[in-house]
């Protein structure tokens, strides 16, 4: 949409950047000037290095509740010999852990907003920790499945507020890169971590799996104590603590953050995500019955091994689709004389969701079961390496737009979105092995791509209509001036 395309809802619903020598109706040029330096000085508060002091720490934190999801599935049957049960039981810890990271995220969002990012990492790594050693010293198949709740609630903090904090530190234009980076860390540990988990079942025990977590945990806990500092608008944060009454903390609704996916733009954008993300597990999370037994795999490291693919996708697919992504909003601001539209960063997704995603999909299946020997291993984890850039290039965008778009309340919206995509991808992906016994992985992934593509379309409706559906429900939306 260029500049004679602008409706007259878009033009009263988007913000024109002022020039230093304008000020807005109603307004003093002072008073407009002051309230553009002033909200400049938030992201002046913190020098460049810092800044990537910062992004490095919140990478380590980001990266840790994958490993404690993903390591966790190649060590089930050792597990279930250990305590003496089956598969099936154990594998309730893996849906246990999903539904306390969906709870827990939006707990720990709604904290972080009214008090303060810093606060909730002090709180929730330590739940991390006791959780892993709880899970490393349980003995039965309830202390097992109640640590992992435990466990999981502690590290899913890190997306959320993660979010929030790379909203915080840098400005409208940088942050689509900065939050590349961030995810392409925290989706890399998502790919090594069944790899990891794998190790440690053959060659050693699935507990010293958790007594790294442990560590990892201890050390983020630290390296917050002495590096992370308060980035929340302090005017912002004295005004929520001024307003709170005694014992406040007590009645919070952590589900309250979801009444902004009412919102038709967010909604749209966290369902083409999570459409995106679940090709990803439609992939995975099936692979020891696919690749592994066609390609006749039996290592669980070397099974492990084969996520590999997607987290070099994840590393590379995260910052080039960041990147991209502030360099939309920099030229479509630029041609429409300032207007600054934010579904503009979205721009940047049609290659992930219309091309990269449901390709990699459909060329999976029919790779595996067309191509045997090597070159149709070799092509697999290909697909797998395509997929991972293409979700990334979804992802990406989307979370720097929730940013945007709900600044003051970035880490409830990154909670929301989160939670939603979470529970999303936990339904859809508990049929897909069935469904590959009884249709076969070619079809199957022939039935996700083709959903998948479906993501672009909402995408594209979001790109379009976005002023409309903004106006349709307000949900307390940025401007250009609180950006």
């Amino acid at each position: 949409m260029d500049a004679s395309e602008t409706s007259p809802l878009l033009a009263s619903e988007s913000v024109r950047v002022p020039e230093a020598s304008e000020s807005r109706p109603g307004i003093s040029g002072n008073e407009d000037a002051s309230a553009t330096a002033k909200h400049d000085l938030l992201y002046s508060r913190f020098s460049r290095r810092q800044q990537r002091g910062i992004l490095a720490l919140l990478a380590w934190t980001g990266v840790i509740p994958f490993l404690v999801s993903g390591t966790f599935v190649p060590c089930i049957p050792q597990i279930a010999r250990e305590l003496n049960t089956t598969g099936s039981v154990i594998n309730m810890a893996v849906s246990i852990s999903l539904a306390s990271v969906a709870f827990g995220s939006l707990i720990w969002a709604t904290y972080s907003g009214q008090y303060g990012r810093r606060v909730v990492y002090f709180a929730s790594l330590p739940c991390l920790c006791v959780g892993s050693v709880g899970v490393a010293c349980s003995q039965t198949v309830p202390q097992l499945l109640w640590w992992r709740f435990f466990q999981a609630f502690g590290s899913s903090s890190a997306l959320s507020v993660g979010g929030a904090v790379i909203g915080d530190i840098y400005r409208l234009e940088e942050r689509g890169m900065a939050m590349g980076i961030f995810f392409s860390a925290s989706l890399f540990g998502a790919a090594i971590a069944p790899m990891c988990g794998g190790i440690a079942a053959h060659y050693a025990s699935w507990r010293h799996a958790h007594w790294v977590l442990f560590f990892m945990g201890l050390l983020a806990l630290l390296l917050v104590a002495k590096w992370l500092p308060e980035t929340i608008d302090p005017d912002v944060l004295k005004e929520r603590r001024e307003s709170r009454k005694r014992f406040a903390f007590l009645r919070v609704n952590p589900f309250a953050s979801l009444a902004l996916l009412r919102s038709p733009n967010l909604m749209l954008v966290t369902l083409a995500g999570s459409l995106a993300v679940a090709t990803d597990f439609v992939l995975l999370n099936p692979l020891s019955y696919t690749i592994a037994q066609r390609y006749n795999i039996t290592n669980e490291a070397l099974i492990g091994a084969c996520f590999m693919p997607v987290g070099a996708g994840n590393l590379i697919g995260a910052p080039i689709s960041g990147m991209l992504s502030d360099r939309a909003v920099v030229a479509w601001r630029k041609r429409r004389g300032g207007v600054w539209v934010p579904e503009d960063r979205l721009r940047a997704t049609p290659w992930g969701a219309g091309l990269l995603v449901p390709m990699s999909m459909l060329l999976s299946g029919l790779t595996i079961k067309y191509v045997p020997g090597t070159p149709g291993f070799v092509l697999s984890l290909a697909w797998l390496f395509l997929n991972g850039i293409g979700v990334d290039i979804v992802l990406t965008p989307s979370s720097a737009y929730y940013v945007d778009i709900l600044h003051t309340q970035s880490a409830e919206i990154m909670a929301a979105s989160g939670a939603f995509r979470a529970l999303f991808v936990a339904s859809v992906t508990a049929g897909v092995l069935p469904m590959i016994n009884t249709i076969g992985v070619a079809a199957t992934d022939a039935i996700s791509a083709g959903i998948a593509w479906l993501g672009l379309g909402m995408f594209l409706v979001t790109i379009r209509y976005g002023d409309r559906m903004r106006a349709w429900v307000d949900v307390g939306f940025s401007t250009a001036q609180t950006n």
